[in-house]
């Protein structure tokens, strides 16, 4: 999963990348609470970081679903 994923990254891609980020940082978050269990966490603020990507991309695609935010596509060449 990329690292560091902004709101302006995930307003521009569609909405399958969008569920692919959210099963990958959802998978992800359960292997670092799995990790944290266990003991072997070495990098707590990556567990909150992980929630606030998740929290990003859910905001994302509810601004898409009220209409408040559309989908901008890069022009294209041509």
């Amino acid at each position: 999963m990329a690292k560091g994923l902004t709101a302006g990254e995930l307003r521009t891609s569609d909405q399958d990348e969008l569920v692919t980020k959210l099963k990958e940082a959802k998978e992800e978050l359960f292997n670092l609470r799995f990790q944290a269990a266990t003991g072997q966490l070495e990098s707590h603020g990556r567990l909150r970081a992980v929630r606030r990507e998740i929290a990003r991309i859910y905001t994302v695609m509810r601004e898409r679903e009220l209409g408040i935010v559309t989908v901008e596509k890069e022009p294209s060449d041509g």
